[in-house]
């Protein structure tokens, strides 16, 4: 009895037991647990799995990194666009800009009735509004190229393309001056409003003064007339030659800076393909879609297409540093290319439109006039020479050649306005005994922009000359003729 309770002990402390590992895989293998690792196999997992982390934080790093070195390199292509463009005008407009804000502020301060002088101007168009924006007319008159903001160089472009000459300081676009008729017009109604005296064929000093209220500003006008800074008058029609110039040069410098803003985005949309180009190359070789068979592949073809498109590429080079670097005229200046007179109607990165004397429209290839002299009267000296040659009879005396120079030489300085004192007469050459080449040599006043005002003053030179020759009766005779009669 004793046994049998000992082994019936026995048995439930069996089954209370918990059971090993082998009943555990026996019993049921689903619920087997796993076998322990060894140590040196963890340390790998998890130094793999840190590997794993760090190279995908590795390669969004090099995917930011790409990302702004692309913003990057289109930041800096915008940069240098601007940095051309800014360059550009203020190289090339700024003096031009510079004279027409200052003249537009005279014009419609000599257009406003003295009663009305002490009112702000209202229209935001206006010079004088515009002046007050930046400061004052001191402020502009004291500007130079080196020292102006882009900023303000860009108001002053907007304001010149934006506007129009102005007859009035009231907010009407009616009074814009969009022909050379109502520039008279516009000269006349200034002459009326300064003139004290209607009878009076000039235009007083003192008058200007009391419109202007500033003597430098008033010097400044007397020196675009000849000889009015030292009488201290203005002729009328000297002054209404004036105004119309001054629509003229308007005009041209508004269709100028806008020919130059065309040129500036035509370089723009051309280095932003160049550089997308530039991108799309970089990105499939960070990305390792670009192998070197690939490479090798897009290299010859590239090959193919610099041989095909080469000349163009060159083509578009050459016209871009024509323009932007070379830039021998703008719009509106008169040029001489193979010895034919043009003036410029169009400026484009490709071509340039030339507008001939018979107003035939003229298109030619920057890279060809990039090989070509081109001669520009506009920005020639404001003095420009010339000559007038007549042959007289070889017996002509001392004493009436002479006199030939004294009667020159008094015509020219009557003429002040027109020539300069500075001219010269030589003798050239005797011919066959009988005949003395001579030369006038002369100065204009002007250069030779305004070509029919060089003409018409040559050709009133002429007719003086010819009126002293019949005054002084010089005469020139040819030698005996052998004649023939059969």
């Amino acid at each position: 009895m004793g046994k049998d309770n000992a082994v019936i002990q026995i048995n439930s402390d069996t089954e209370e037991a918990p059971a090993t590992e082998l009943e555990t895989r026996l019993l049921d293998p689903n619920k087997a647990p796993a076998p322990a690792l060894p140590q040196s196999l963890k340390s790998s997992a998890l130094r793999e799995d840190e590997d794993e982390e760090g190279e995908e934080q590795q390669e969004e790093e090099d995917k930011d990194e790409e990302e702004e070195d692309i913003i990057a390199l289109w930041l800096v292509k915008t940069f240098s666009v601007k940095l051309i463009g800014v360059s550009f005008q203020c190289k090339r407009f700024f003096d031009r800009i510079h004279d027409s804000i200052f003249h537009q502020h005279v014009v419609q301060v000599l257009s406003t009735p003295k009663k009305k002088m002490d009112k702000k101007f209202r229209n935001i168009n206006t010079a004088m509004q515009f002046i007050f924006t930046i400061g004052d007319v001191k402020k502009v008159k004291r500007m130079t190229e080196e020292k102006i903001s882009t900023c303000s160089l860009k108001a002053l472009i907007r304001f010149i393309s934006g506007s129009k000459l102005s007859m009035s300081n009231e907010l009407d676009a009616q009074d814009d001056i969009k022909s050379v008729s109502e520039a008279k017009h516009l000269a006349d109604k200034i002459i009326a409003n300064i003139v004290s005296v209607p009878q009076s064929e000039f235009i007083e000093k003192e008058r200007l003064l009391e419109f202007l209220q500033n003597e430098r500003h008033v010097k400044y006008m007397l020196k675009l007339f000849v000889g009015a800074a030292r009488s201290g008058k203005i002729n009328k029609s000297d002054f209404k030659k004036w105004v119309i110039k001054v629509y003229k040069d308007r005009e041209t410098l508004k269709r100028s800076l806008n020919d130059a803003k065309t040129a500036i985005e035509e370089l723009n949309r051309i280095l932003s393909a160049i550089v997308i180009v530039v991108i799309i190359i970089v990105w499939l070789l960070v990305m390792g879609l670009l192998t070197y068979k690939i490479i090798a592949l897009v290299t010859s073809q590239l090959l193919l297409l610099a041989f095909m498109f080469g000349n163009t590429a060159r083509t578009y080079f050459e016209a871009i540093i024509f323009v932007f670097v070379t830039h021998p005229f703008d719009v509106g200046d008169r040029c001489i290319i193979d010895g034919v007179q043009m003036v410029v109607d169009e400026m484009n990165i490709l071509t340039t439109i030339f507008l001939r004397y018979d107003n035939e429209r003229i298109y030619y290839p920057n890279s060809v006039l990039a090989t070509k002299p081109i001669g520009n009267f506009f920005r020639s000296p404001p003095e420009m020479g010339d000559s007038v040659e007549f042959a007289i009879d070889v017996f002509t005396s001392i004493e009436i050649i002479a006199e030939l120079k004294s009667r020159i030489k008094h015509y020219l300085e009557r003429k002040h306005k027109h020539w300069s004192k500075d001219h010269i007469l030589v003798v050239k050459e005797i011919e066959n005994v009988n005949k003395m080449e001579m030369a006038l040599y002369v100065t204009h006043t002007i250069n030779f922009q305004d070509y029919a005002k060089k003409v018409k003053r040559r050709s009133k030179l002429v007719l003086e000359l010819k009126k002293i020759f019949e005054d002084l009766g010089i005469r020139y005779y040819l030698l005996p003729q052998e004649v023939r009669i059969r």
